[in-house]
């Protein structure tokens, strides 16, 4: 539970994991060791050195306890302020700091005040104004007393020199790290990128490169993008070469029954233009998105000339909502195939279309509405699917078609890296068919 809780707030990406992996047990490891310095080293060399200056205090406030004026006192403490290196100054009260002066992250110093201040209840105050001088302010009987000397006979000389080596180093071997681990991880940035593409339609240039395992990865790719092209151009040639051979007889077959009396030749004459409708999807089908190449399309221009020609043509369809701006790599031809078969589908089964075009940061929807009866929700997987005909749920005045005219708008919209989503439509009642392409 608790490492679900916690997924979601992890990186997503390949390269934030790498860099949480690498980081963490540096950090970790520079804590610990930080802290073990600092609890059992630092502490334990600034406590002994600090236990000394207190001895070192007891002999000269003991030999200044001993005289009767200010310069007695000082002449008597002379000797051992030579031999201890340190500074003694009567001071007036008002010269005494109402509070301790330690820098926020100066350790050493807390633990050198809090040793004097359990073995010298006389401290009024103690001053580490920077780090080369520490300043102690006493009580006496001739006034405050303001003891200085060197920061160095209490602290190490360099204290905190192994944790900043520590942390420079432990920056400098993650940074060399970062960018080892950039140059590891670009190959495979580089398939997902050529993998993505080809999954949108796209071909790009690829090379297997980085380690062996990408290597494979990327190999095994680049075979399964040639068998997949492979079958796409095997289905293309197939489907044209059948589509193409039977216009021959089809045409005999017209020019024969022009022929014979038109009273016989009609019901003949519709099975032959069923037969010419049929051929024309089959080509349609096999055509698929293999015309042209992806290039950037204003989706907002592209729609409107479509929906005009429509117009044009007497086809009862409109614009509806334009939103969103910029351009989108698309293949012209076969969203306008995919374009035209939905509002094909729209008037044949309805009164009238619409056509919207919505434009996201990361997404491109298309949708195409009409007022027919629309598809029942539990027959909308088996409408896309190639020669499904649904003719119990929609309008047959106008004739059923092939059952290729989804299917044809599912492979355009795979073929873009996106999907084709139906539903109902709010505003007309009928079917709603949205074509929502990822940018």
């Amino acid at each position: 539970m608790f490492f679900r809780w916690l997924k979601q707030y992890m990186p997503r990406s390949l390269y934030g994991r790498a860099a949480l992996i690498l980081i963490l047990p540096v950090v970790s490891l520079q804590l610990v060791v930080s802290v073990a310095f600092i609890q059992r080293h630092l502490e334990d060399v600034t406590s002994q050195m600090s236990s000394t200056l207190v001895r070192e205090l007891d002999v000269i406030i003991a030999e200044a306890a001993t005289a009767d004026t200010p310069q007695e006192a000082l002449e008597l403490m002379r000797p051992f302020l030579s031999a201890f290196q340190m500074d003694v100054q009567f001071v007036a009260p008002d010269a005494v700091p109402e509070r301790d002066y330690i820098r926020w992250y100066d350790y050493s110093a807390r633990v050198v005040r809090q040793t004097v201040r359990d073995s010298m209840p006389d401290l009024l105050a103690a001053t580490f104004p920077d780090n080369r001088s520490i300043q102690l302010y006493f009580r006496s009987e001739f006034g405050p007393a303001r003891i200085s000397f060197s920061r160095r006979s209490v602290t190490a000389a360099a204290p905190h020199q192994l944790i900043v080596t520590m942390v420079f180093f432990g920056a400098l071997m993650t940074i060399i790290a970062f960018v080892y681990m950039r140059n590891q991880l670009r190959p495979i940035t580089r398939l997902a990128n050529a993998a993505q593409a080809f999954g949108r339609g796209r071909t790009v240039p690829y090379t297997p490169t980085g380690a062996i395992e990408v290597r494979a990865a990327g190999g095994a790719f680049l075979d399964m993008r040639s068998r997949i092209e492979r079958q796409i151009e095997q289905r293309t040639l197939m489907l044209s070469g059948v589509s193409h051979d039977l216009r021959t007889p089809l045409t005999r077959l017209k020019l024969g029954l022009s022929m014979i009396d038109e009273d016989e030749a009609e019901p003949l004459l519709r099975d032959v233009d069923e037969m010419q409708r049929l051929l024309d999807a089959f080509l349609d089908f096999s055509r698929g998105v293999a015309e042209g190449e992806p290039e950037a399309t204003d989706p907002h221009d592209l729609v409107r000339r479509i929906v005009e020609d429509a117009q044009r043509a007497g086809t009862p369809v409109q614009l509806g909502e334009m939103a969103g701006e910029g351009v989108v790599m698309l293949r012209p031809m076969a969203i306008r195939r995919a374009l035209e078969n939905l509002i094909g589908n729209a008037v044949r089964y309805g009164s009238r279309a619409e056509v919207s075009v919505v434009l996201l940061e990361k997404s491109l929807r298309i949708r195409v509405e009409d007022d027919g009866p629309g598809i029942p929700a539990d027959q909308r997987a088996e409408s896309i699917r190639p020669f499904s005909r649904l003719d119990p749920s929609r309008n047959q005045n106008r004739g059923s078609g092939v059952g290729l005219g989804l299917a044809i708008v599912t492979d355009v919209a795979r073929a873009h890296g996106g999907a084709l989503r139906l539903g109902t439509s709010e505003t007309l009642g009928g079917l709603c068919a949205d074509i929502v392409i990822a940018r």
